[in-house]
């Protein structure tokens, strides 16, 4: 019996598993990437959320943007042109010299952070 067609085989057998490996960790890792979060109406009026979020916004937020976002070092906010997720995304990942706080901040506390911004006890 020759054994290079067998050696063959079985190198082949093993490249693919291998390569099926990767297809799985790969598919794994994107199913557990960070989905956007859902920003009800009855979240974004919960009082607690806005509280949450005020008291984050004092301690972190209000350093750069001042106290209802002007006046202070980082550019004026205009909360009611926002969607929350754009909101979100922004507390989340930065934006030019705004710091991403994802490694700081829970994704319960970046929301309660939108929802303060978003409130009327923010920008009346």
């Amino acid at each position: 019996m020759n054994k290079k067609p067998l050696a063959a085989l079985v190198a082949v057998s093993l490249f693919a598993g291998a390569w099926a490996g990767i297809g799985v960790m790969t598919a794994v890792a994107q199913d557990s990437a960070e989905k956007p979060p859902e920003f009800t109406d009855a979240y974004m009026n919960d009082p607690a959320n806005i509280a949450a979020g005020e008291e984050i916004w004092a301690e972190q937020c209000r350093h750069c943007h001042g106290y209802s976002a002007y006046p202070g070092k980082a550019p004026k906010l205009k909360p009611g042109r926002y969607k929350p997720n754009f909101v979100f995304d922004r507390v989340t990942d930065g934006f030019r010299k705004m710091p991403a706080w994802k490694e700081i901040y829970n994704r319960e506390e970046r929301m309660s952070v939108v929802a303060y911004i978003k409130s009327r006890q923010f920008s009346p």
